[in-house]
């Protein structure tokens, strides 16, 4: 008899969905609404090679969609950390606030924090496939 995932692990694959669905989300909006040369654009005039534009938009697809599906589920949040991580520094002059004009820092600190839980947390429930690779290890008390 199979046994059904803990409140636990379908907490954890709702966080694993939401985040992998944001980052989906977040990578559209530059194909879709800004388009990627349009993002480039918006990278070099902040200081960043333009053509960084392309595998940030690589990163946040294919890191979304893993996400999504479970696959090496912890690995991806802790390796999409850095990509929040600038956003949150690109928009910090600009306030607290993400709809204040330019957009605030919260919403990317707010993912690093998610992405980061996930990383200690694990893969969730109905993961595709795991991996204890950069798998926290706490001795228990």
């Amino acid at each position: 008899m199979q046994t059904l995932p803990s409140s636990t692990q379908l907490g954890i694959t709702v966080l694993r969905v939401s985040l992998g669905l944001m980052w989906i989300a977040h990578a559209l909006l530059k194909w879709f609404v800004f388009t990627l040369p349009g993002t480039a654009q918006y990278f070099a005039s902040i200081g960043f090679a333009g053509g960084l534009a392309y595998p940030v938009f690589a990163a946040e697809l294919l890191g979304g969609i893993a996400l999504l599906l479970g696959i090496y589920a912890r690995q991806t949040a802790l390796a999409l950390v850095p990509v929040m991580a600038v956003a949150t520094w690109v928009h910090l002059p600009n306030g607290w606030v993400h709809t204040s004009s330019g957009g605030g820092w919260e919403y990317p600190a707010f993912l690093i924090a998610a992405s980061i839980a996930l990383w200690l947390l694990g893969d969730g429930a109905a993961a595709i496939k795991r991996s204890p690779l950069l798998a926290p290890r706490f001795q228990a008390a």
